[in-house]
């Protein structure tokens, strides 16, 4: 009845790799012509400007002009060809490298058919195209789920490889937080009574198949703003070279139309006007790549300008499940005698926290463990709250204090002073004691916690360079979340949180003008997620925080929302970077072109002529030349992305400066000389 989605992976060997990028220039090389398409170009009005230009210059070649060659005079119309070429190979290069995925998650969805629930109670074949909101569908094990919904009857594995690429299987149930399902997955087992919860068009697999195709996204407030200033660029450029002639013409003298229509393009900004489109679409291409499908480019760029990041505490701070991170001997005990008793009880505990217990343990000291065939496992109850093995006649047992004080016949005031101190201390500072025996002698204290992420202190530190103040949302008293919020190194806490102080916490930041980010799964969450600039929900929480965020992390980890600010950032970086490099070296290009246009009517001009250009045919073919070929160039760049390291805002300023603005005056100088070189020796001027 269904047909398999095939699972993307990404390539990693070298010959993958150059595989992979063949086969995206060589479509991307066919769209750059195809985008030559006027109604395409609109898009971006100033590379739709240079194709006008393109289009006049190729006409006046078949003009006789004077100061001019008809030679030249092509050389220009043809590399302005190039520059409008070059500008869409980028942005059908940066589309192509989503298409594959895209392809593939189509191909998977076609033929899909679901068993919807008539009025009767019966159920009818239909195609899953024909589903909407508020149908009920019937998945056994072994089929594709139609669509996003939201499971009302059953308990089932899916695996979600087709869209998170993680292949372990989840389990899936009615009520709680673990109700939503995606379409395009698979029942592993069970079957699930699903209402469809999205129409065609809006389901995640949709969203994620528009978000990687590009061309037909939306563009953001921030594109629609530098677009405006790079129109407004090109309207007072115009006016300035419309208003050269009348000046030549009163000296006297006249500019070949050619010269004025390459002055006009080398002085509106080709640079970041042909790249700004591949710039957004790749740096929405690294959000897929990350497993998150954002509603709209606009949820990204808020997510590059974020002030507060408010992160739950489980999960995204600490692993989730306590973690065994120390052990207290008792009075008269040594520590060798304590590890072995703590793990002997623990070999039997199938738990995390006894798991992680043999771990800890296995890591100080070097056991000869005994054959688990000579243990007798007692396993952990929830009456008797104790687990162990028996060994030798002896019995192991590991547990809640007060249940191993009742196994060894001790009362709690009877417990050794020192051992009862570090009892009450683990406790009080938010981690959970248990105590260790060997049939009635205590041998000391196991030290529970939900333990920090490693590395998560960095990342909160390069977070608080970048400007960005992270703080911990959390259910603990504020005793325990200030001892983990002092450990982790988070700037502020937000303790005993509700549904109602987290949204309370989100409006008064952003009373203060801070934008803010958050991240959450449950139905309590949804009202915080819709109020964030930034709000991602997990793919496993219910359908109500899905829909009240702005972004979905298909994987359901936390933590991504501190790469999803990473990739907000570097996508607003390399745009300012790019639009600085563009802006500035327009200004070689006017000691290149501006005493060429003038050196017949105005000799005093050659004092302009830094760069010694050995003719004025020959300096605007220069810059021409060099205006097409700088796209390319920064082609990988502007796929990259440009590196956000962890500074300040005004460090990375300085930083950005001194490399795109400064190099954007630089590179032009050196790029133009060589051209006007290589253009002189080969003889083509």
């Amino acid at each position: 009845m269904n047909m398999p989605i095939p699972e993307v992976k990404a390539a990693v060997s070298p010959a993958a790799a150059r595989t992979t990028f063949a086969a995206l220039w060589r479509p991307a090389l066919v769209q750059a012509f195809v985008k030559l398409d006027p109604r395409q170009l609109k898009r971006s009005p100033v590379m739709l400007v240079v194709e006008l230009t393109a289009i006049f210059t190729t006409l006046l070649c078949f003009v006789p002009q004077s100061g001019v060659s008809t030679a030249v005079a092509v050389q220009i119309a043809l590399w302005l060809w190039f520059t409008v070429l070059f500008a869409n190979f980028a942005e059908a290069l940066a589309e192509g490298r989503g298409k594959a995925r895209a392809d593939s998650l189509k191909a998977g969805s076609q033929g899909l058919s679901a068993r919807r629930r008539t009025a009767s109670g019966g159920f009818e074949v239909v195609p899953a195209t024909a589903l909407r909101k508020g149908d009920v569908v019937r998945v056994d094990a072994g089929e594709m789920i139609p669509g996003d919904g939201e499971v009302l009857e059953g308990i089932a594995a899916v695996n979600e490889a087709a869209i998170t690429g993680e292949s372990a299987p989840v389990i899936r149930e009615s009520g709680g937080d673990r109700s939503a399902v995606t379409g395009n997955t698979r029942l592993v087992s069970d079957w699930l009574l699903v209402r469809i919860s999205a129409n065609p068009g809006e389901s995640t697999l949709d969203r994620m198949i528009a978000l990687v195709e590009g061309a037909k996204r939306q563009k953001t407030p921030n594109e629609i703003a530098l677009d405006i200033l790079l129109i407004g660029l090109t309207l007072i450029f115009l006016v300035v070279v419309v208003t050269l002639q009348p000046f030549a013409h009163f000296a006297g003298g006249a500019i070949p139309m050619v010269f004025l229509v390459a002055l006009l393009v080398t002085l509106i900004p080709t640079t970041i006007g042909g790249l700004l489109s591949a710039i957004g679409i790749a740096g929405m291409d690294r959000l897929v790549r990350l497993n998150v499908i954002a509603r709209s480019g606009r949820a990204v760029e808020a997510a590059g300008d974020v002030h507060v990041l408010m992160l739950d505490k489980t999960g995204t701070i600490t692993f989730g499940n306590r973690r065994c991170s120390a052990v207290l001997a008792a009075p008269g005990v040594t520590a060798r005698e304590l590890a072995e008793g703590a793990l002997l009880a623990s070999l039997a505990d199938d738990t995390a926290e006894g798991k992680s217990v043999v771990e800890y343990l296995r890591q100080l000291h070097d056991f000869d463990e005994p054959d688990s065939t000579l243990l007798t496992a007692v396993p952990f109850s929830a009456e008797t709250r104790l687990s162990g093995v028996d060994f030798q006649q002896r019995r192991y047992r590991k547990g809640a204090v007060d249940s191993v004080l009742a196994f060894v016949g001790m009362q709690r005031l009877e417990m050794p002073a020192s051992l009862a101190r570090e009892v009450d201390r683990i406790a009080q500072s938010g981690g959970t004691p248990l105590l260790v025996c060997v049939d009635k002698r205590l041998l000391g204290a196991i030290h529970l916690k939900d333990v920090v992420k490693p590395g998560i202190r960095e990342r909160f530190a390069e977070l608080r360079k970048l400007g960005i103040r992270t703080v911990m949302v959390t259910g603990d008293n504020p005793l325990t979340a200030a001892a983990i919020a002092a450990e982790a190194g988070v700037d502020d806490v937000l303790a005993e949180a509700t549904p109602e102080k987290k949204l309370a916490r989100i409006r008064q930041e952003q009373n203060d003008g801070r934008l803010v980010a958050m991240c959450g799964d449950g139905a309590n969450d949804a009202p915080a997620l819709a109020q964030a600039d930034v709000g991602m929900a997990m793919n496993d929480g219910t359908q109500a925080a899905r829909e009240a965020a702005n972004m979905v992390d298909l994987d359901s980890d936390p933590t991504k929302l501190l790469d999803v600010v990473q990739v907000g950032k570097e996508l607003l970086v390399t745009r300012g970077a790019l639009t600085t490099f563009s802006i500035a070296n327009d200004v070689a290009k006017y000691f290149a072109i501006l005493p060429a246009l003038f050196a017949a009517i105005y000799p005093q001009l050659g004092v302009l002529n830094l760069m010694r250009l050995s003719s004025p045919q020959s300096a605007i073919l220069s810059a021409i030349v060099f205006n097409a070929l700088i796209i390319v160039v920064l082609i990988p760049l502007a796929l990259r992305g440009v590196r956000v390291q962890a500074a300040s805002a005004a460090h990375l300023l300085r930083r950005n400066l001194l490399i795109y603005g400064v190099g954007g005056l630089v590179v032009p100088f050196v790029g133009i000389k060589l051209i006007d070189m290589l253009l002189t020796a080969l003889h083509l001027v």
